[in-house]
């Protein structure tokens, strides 16, 4: 398979000089298995040239199939979707997948297309959509590939995704904050502070890290949320994301083949990036998996490709 990064910030796009080398479209990742139709995992805005390149292929003649798995429903990670070229060519076949609560998944999604937020709606797509409820711990194929699904702490819950396929393993684990220091969920924490956890608190943190563990096990690509600096996290530990340190024990203990840094702040440079991934391939410099950070275009194959 072939893994294809289309977009690796955070939060919002930022197109401009100081990002250009780097990307400034938001989340989407695309694996490729071989001959098979692709798994697409968020719809960031880097969804919409995706969408323009999968247009030259069957489905621009409307015969063409992918699945989309969702991490979560924050903006970032679904505002392309309704510029993704493929929707608007019947005869194409989308599948999304994620984990939505209280509400109905295809609802999540027809809101952002509703007036006054879009003028085309959902129910005007000419492509047949369908649309799959997962909950944490989920196992299912697609064609060839299996996909396994757990829990990520992250506000309102966003979950990772193992696509194992043509003998390799893909990990895709954004957004996410440390397993440490406060448990996120449903409801939104203001005035976050740092002291002794609850233990319940903390068993429930230890089981969710272990599971992380557990997907990213022996993978040969691991893409995790390293959003933040260390003194980044102090500021804003509620919003839900990850320092590279966080990223390095995980990959360490699950001995992971390949770590790729992912999920770009929106205000740091493309020089900036550059800086952070010289100084922690110091930090793994002993350990025996490769050090990448993501850009757009950037594509790794893994097992058969």
């Amino acid at each position: 398979m072939k893994v294809r990064f289309w977009g690796v910030r955070g939060s919002i796009p930022v197109p401009g000089r100081a990002t250009n080398r780097y990307g400034g479209n938001t989340s989407c990742v695309e694996v490729r298995p071989k001959g098979a139709a692709p798994i697409i995992i968020d719809a960031g805005t880097g969804i919409r040239k995706l969408g323009k390149s999968l247009m030259e292929e069957s489905f621009g003649d409307g015969r063409g199939k992918c699945s989309v798995l969702i991490s979560h429903t924050h903006w970032d990670h679904v505002q392309g979707l309704p510029f993704f070229s493929p929707l608007y060519r019947a005869g194409n076949h989308v599948h999304i997948f994620a984990r939505q609560r209280d509400m109905h998944l295809e609802a999540v999604f027809s809101q952002q297309h509703n007036a006054p937020y879009f003028p085309v709606p959902l129910a005007a797509m000419q492509a047949d959509m369908h649309f799959h409820e997962l909950v944490e711990g989920a196992s299912f194929n697609i064609g060839e590939a299996k996909v396994t699904a757990a829990r990520l702490n992250h506000p309102w819950v966003a979950i990772a995704y193992r696509v194992e396929v043509d003998g390799a393993s893909v990990v895709y684990c954004s957004d996410t904050a440390p397993f440490t220091d406060m448990l996120l969920g449903r409801d939104f924490i203001e005035r976050p502070s740092f002291g002794t956890l609850p233990p319940a608190v903390r068993e429930e943190l230890a089981n969710m890290r272990a599971g992380i563990v557990a997907l990213c096990k022996n993978a040969d690509l691991l893409i995790y949320d390293t959003q933040f600096t260390a003194d980044e996290y102090k500021v804003r530990p509620h919003w839900g994301h990850s320092r590279p340190d966080d990223a390095i024990e995980i990959a360490r203990e699950a001995k992971v083949k390949q770590l790729c840094l992912f999920h770009h702040a929106p205000m740091r440079s493309d020089d900036e990036n550059d800086a952070i991934l010289a100084q922690y391939r110091e930090v793994v410099s002993a350990d025996r998996f490769k050090l990448v950070s993501a850009y757009e275009g950037l594509e790794i194959p893994l097992g058969e490709t």
